[in-house]
């Protein structure tokens, strides 16, 4: 910190020896310093006052107003903080030593901020507006809207499951994005495990509110998170994640061997005393709800779930498609797919003519497929993850105009979670790029890690997939923070699945197996249509779900499973793969049609990449926007 009183003093020193060689009046000098400090007294003032005149009213450029709702978003969540590694550059660390709120008190007050940030960006006038600021507040306003709409269903939700829930969202937070670089950092990790205790209590707080008005979790989430969580709180402290992954940062950072000592007893006790115990009160919950909860139900059995799950699917897809249309074009784009996946399959000499699902069960069969069930087979597919990225980084020169620089790691799922996780997920990089991006994969089962299908999932989760569309919004340093950060799934996960067809035009993908991979990953999205539609919209049960699915997709049972269970703690979310990657491909086409010879890759990716996360129709409008200017040049 800067520091004004020294500044000062040395200031009026050197003042005062040139006034003693040129006998200049003392009190002259007095007087000088006076008016000088009080002018930077008044320039704080007015810069004090422009900032709470822009956090506490209406700013003047909605700019400001982006800022600022973006900075009270990030405000209410030290955990979000931590993730994208912002204020650390500035000194800012207050922030890494604390937890969420997760207490209803602390939801009711991020909505009414959300609210009055809606009401005042309406107020901002387009005529007033450039055309930038006129997209952004576009973009940012059918965001405030679904919060609006979102009210009503604030506790149609399962803060603990077995995918995405709290109880397996903290180790995870601490393991890959609580980052120790000091004795100070490790003493905040600490103190994070002593709050969990609190955080927990709040989330029972929500579990019996959620409890009073009937919205109980499916059975198998009660009895799988029971399990989860008697499994971590049975690990011995020394072999949990979180004392491990703490011992491995602190290693890493080359701290004091004594002070290592201190810290991990600091964690082990923190571990027993707090961590493990707020398990077991959550554990004692479960047990009890157990005897209320029967049945595999989707969000149609909550009150007024129907209309929950229509605007589930317009948040996730942002168009309007109904329902019913969406598990139609799904029932469609299965039977297209597996027309295909055939024609190859036939064309490679295996025998199509039992059909789609014994063509695929030979195939899923042959052990040749597939490595071997040990530590070192799973080794070599975390190294065979790792070549295939670092090979298609490398050709990508031919679509794109620059291929952003920056990391991505590939790493194992956590064991403690991969049994009840999907395949696989990315984890974005921080901002200012002191932690990559890593692509998780999942090596639970190896039969679910098949050679011919790891490609596609590789160019999904990392280049030019995810990582690589992020890495180009993370760096349009133009755009306000909030189109930067905020994620749109049809749009994020559309252009994932688009990018495992482009990788194979492009010549990626040349064995016809990794073609028939490829071609299985698009199937594995449109039976998803077919399913969550189905179990939330036409009353599927779990294992007619589960049926579906084994008969229509390549997948093992454990990932049929994994996949079908995610899709009643998340409905909506899977649809939007496929609704985006569709859109991507119609507006590809819509180019090439309407600019022939002018029609550029690179240009048009530069559209679909550099305007950050889009609502897909705001995408379309962007899109012809750039073909009516190509056609005017």
């Amino acid at each position: 910190m800067y520091n004004l009183k020294k500044s000062h003093d040395r200031a009026s020193e050197s003042i005062t020896s040139k006034n003693k060689k040129e006998d200049f009046p003392m009190g002259v000098v007095k007087k000088i310093v006076k008016i000088v400090a009080g002018l930077m007294a008044i320039a704080v003032l007015i810069l004090v006052g422009l900032g709470v005149q822009v956090w506490f009213f209406k700013p003047f450029n909605i700019n400001a107003f982006f800022a600022r709702t973006a900075m009270q978003v990030a405000l209410e969540s030290p955990q979000l903080l931590t993730s994208v590694h912002i204020l650390e550059q500035v000194g800012i660390h207050g922030h890494n030593a604390k937890l969420d709120d997760a207490s209803i008190a602390a939801g009711e007050r991020v909505l009414d901020m959300l609210m009055e940030s809606r009401d005042t960006l309406i107020s901002y006038d387009d005529e007033s507006l450039n055309e930038g600021d006129r997209l952004s507040k576009e973009i940012m306003l059918p965001l405030l809207d679904m919060v609006s709409e979102y009210v009503e269903f604030r506790f149609h939700s399962y803060p603990v499951n077995q995918l995405f829930g709290e109880q397996n969202g903290f180790p995870t937070f601490m393991e890959s994005s609580h980052q120790v670089h000091s004795v100070r950092d490790a003493e905040d990790y600490i103190t994070r495990l002593s709050l969990v205790g609190i955080k927990f209590d709040q989330v029972l707080e929500g579990l019996h509110r959620r409890e009073e008005l009937q919205i109980l979790p499916p059975q198998f989430v009660v009895t799988k998170v029971i399990a989860e969580m008697q499994s971590f709180i049975d690990t011995p402290i020394d072999e949990g994640i979180l004392l491990t992954a703490l011992t491995k940062k602190m290693d890493e950072a080359e701290l004091d061997a004594a002070e290592k000592e201190r810290l991990a007893d600091s964690a082990r006790q923190a571990i027993a005393d707090t961590v493990y115990p707020a398990y077991q009160s959550l554990i004692d919950y479960f047990v009890k709800l157990d005897e209320k909860v029967e049945g595999n139900h989707g969000v149609w059995s909550l009150p007024n779930g129907d209309k929950l799950y229509e605007l589930a699917l317009r948040v996730f897809t942002t168009t309007d498609y109904t329902p019913d249309y969406i598990h139609a074009f799904g029932l469609k784009e299965v039977d297209r797919l597996q027309a295909k996946i055939l024609t190859v399959l036939a064309a490679e000499g295996i025998d199509t003519s039992g059909g789609f699902s014994k063509a695929v069960e030979a195939l899923r069969e042959n052990p040749n497929f597939y490595y071997e069930d040990t530590d070192a087979g799973r080794a070599q597919i975390l190294k065979d993850y790792e070549a295939i990225i670092q090979e298609v980084s490398q050709g990508l020169a031919s679509s794109f105009n620059s291929v952003p620089e920056g990391k991505v790691e590939v790493d194992r799922i956590p064991e403690f979670k991969e049994k009840t996780a999907a395949g696989a997920y990315y984890q974005p990089p921080a901002i200012d790029g002191s932690r990559p991006g890593v692509f998780f994969a999942n090596l639970y089962d190896i039969k679910a890690q098949p050679k011919y299908g790891m490609r596609t999932l590789a160019y999904h989760e990392a280049i030019p997939g995810h990582h690589l569309q992020l890495a180009v919004q993370q760096a349009q340093k133009e755009l306000p923070l909030f189109r930067r950060l905020v994620p749109f799934p049809a749009y994020a996960e559309g252009w994932a699945l688009y990018a495992e067809q482009l990788a194979w035009e492009v010549g990626f993908q040349n064995d016809p197996y990794d073609n028939v991979g490829r071609l299985l990953s698009e199937l594995f999205r449109g039976v998803r249509l077919v399913v969550d539609t189905g179990i939330h919209a036409k009353r599927w049960d779990r294992e007619r779900a589960i049926a579906y699915m084994s008969q229509n997709t390549s997948l093992s049972d454990s990932e049929v499973v994994a996949e079908v269970e995610r899709y009643f703690v998340m409905p909506g979310q899977a649809c939007a793969y496929k609704v985006g990657m569709t859109k991507i491909l119609e507006l590809r086409d819509l180019a090439q049609t309407e600019l022939g010879e002018q029609f550029d890759i690179k240009a048009f990716h530069d559209v679909v990449l550099t305007n950050g996360s889009l609502p897909l129709t705001i995408l379309e409008k962007l899109v012809r926007q750039y073909i009516e200017e190509t056609k005017a040049r």
